[in-house]
């Protein structure tokens, strides 16, 4: 992606039928927590294909009046008074960090935003642009690649393959219904197939985007009503493995709980599996909080763990994943069992810039990789209200001002090489190095 380097990028908003449009004689200003500054055409990038652009309701635009020299809040169009302007901020596409996120300021009542990260927008020459750093940049879930005829095609295939089989109808309604990438590449016969499988878990993420018992928040999408049987598993899998090259097969999607909560049908599945084929690589995304068994699901011939984290911090973790009788301690308990088994780990680190990026952060990161055997940092945007996460967090543990997302990354490339930067589980050909 070419990077902007000149000229001002000019502020984005919108008006109350949702049109968006720019503001001469205002610049863009990005946000990190509570800090906020205009932006340079050297911190963005053109919004990659596939990103969405969402005016931010119940919030007012913060944005730089150029001619006044400061950063302000906007109530009404300046160029035609009583008309409201809201916030615009860019859901990126996949494999994209933000650096910053939308400026805004809340109204009194406002309630809090839907689950999507909520990068920073302008306009800068002939389009829009964002601040954000590509971290990967393979077509896995590009959109242009995943057309509706193919998918369809695929759909009707495998219902011929396996008529009777819940998860396969199941995946049907995650590509058609909910689009999701990872159900559409099943059926399209690429990439990496979702096992969704666990109706429990326990974690209680404040965003989870299949189950809110406690928020206003609305969930992005049902979670499973059931679990499949081993055969049911198995059968998905194997369709997938046997006709791409480099498959890889996933329990943990966004539809479920914790796999480890369905290990008594996932662990006969990995054996059947197994039993019929080594190609092809098992994943699984998890909170990671019970290691016995995930040493079991090892043994078993599962070849890689995600782990999903925010933080390295016990209060800030726990702050936000709310266990239920678990304790960080027993997720990294998991990773070090994995570097002794010669497993795969990536770490599913959910950042928000402000917080991910704050000096205190940097730090408890820093450590974290030096004590334990992460082979990849998957580098996924946190989908939840930014500013009110900001505020969670701060109630949690203490930060100061964050040195930024892109100085952050350099950071850890620069002092753990041999770590893998990305946003998809690698096929086991792709693995980095395994350390103990």
């Amino acid at each position: 992606m070419k990077k902007i380097k000149q000229g001002t990028v000019v502020a984005l908003v919108a008006n109350a039928r949702g049109e968006i449009f720019e503001l001469d004689g205002y610049t863009a200003v990005g946000m990190a927590g509570v800090f906020q500054t205009p932006i340079s055409p050297g911190q963005t990038i053109q919004v990659p294909y596939g990103s969405e652009l969402m005016m931010l309701p119940e919030r007012r635009p913060r944005v730089y009046n150029i001619s006044r020299g400061k950063i302000e809040t906007l109530y009404e169009n300046p160029y035609t008074p009583g008309q409201p302007v809201f916030p615009v901020a860019v859901f990126n596409s996949p494999g994209y960090v933000i650096t910053q996120t939308s400026a805004y300021e809340e109204n009194e009542h406002a309630g809090p935003l839907p689950l999507f990260s909520y990068g920073a927008a302008g306009w800068y020459q002939n389009g829009m642009v964002t601040t954000a750093i590509c971290i990967d940049n393979e077509k896995r879930q590009d959109l242009r690649l995943m057309k509706l005829e193919k998918i369809q095609e695929g759909v009707e295939k495998m219902r011929i393959k396996m008529p009777h089989n819940r998860l396969r109808a199941h995946l049907e309604n995650c590509a058609l219904v909910y689009g999701c990438p990872a159900g559409k590449n099943f059926f399209l016969g690429r990439f990496e197939a979702p096992l969704p499988t666990s109706k429990q878990c326990n974690s209680s993420c404040l965003g989870c985007i299949s189950l809110q018992t406690d928020s206003q928040i609305p969930c992005s999408q049902s979670r499973i009503t059931f679990t499949p049987t081993a055969d049911e598993i198995a059968e998905v899998a194997l369709a997938h493995i046997h006709r791409v090259k480099q498959a890889v097969v996933s329990f943990g999607q966004g539809c479920e709980g914790d796999p480890l909560f369905a290990a008594h049908t996932i662990l006969p599945a990995i054996r059947k599996i197994r039993a019929q084929t080594i190609e092809g690589t098992i994943n699984m995304n998890t909170n990671a909080s019970k290691p016995e068994i995930i040493e079991e699901l090892f043994i078993s011939g599962l070849d890689s763990i995600r782990v999903s984290i925010n933080s390295t911090r016990k209060a800030c973790y726990d702050t936000y994943f709310r266990p239920r009788g678990y304790q960080f301690s027993h997720v990294t308990e998991s990773i070090l069992l994995a570097g002794k088994l010669k497993k795969h780990v990536a770490v599913n680190y959910l950042n928000c810039p402000g917080f991910t990026d704050s000096p205190e952060e940097t730090t408890a990161l820093m450590d974290f990789l030096r004590k334990h055997p992460v082979n990849m940092i998957q580098w996924r945007n946190l989908n939840f209200d930014p500013l009110r996460y900001f505020q969670t967090m701060s109630k949690a543990a203490p930060h100061t001002p964050p040195i930024g997302m892109k100085n952050l990354i350099k950071k850890v490339r620069k002092t753990f090489p041999e770590i893998k930067f990305g946003y998809f589980n690698p096929p086991k050909e792709k693995f980095q190095h395994l350390k103990a």
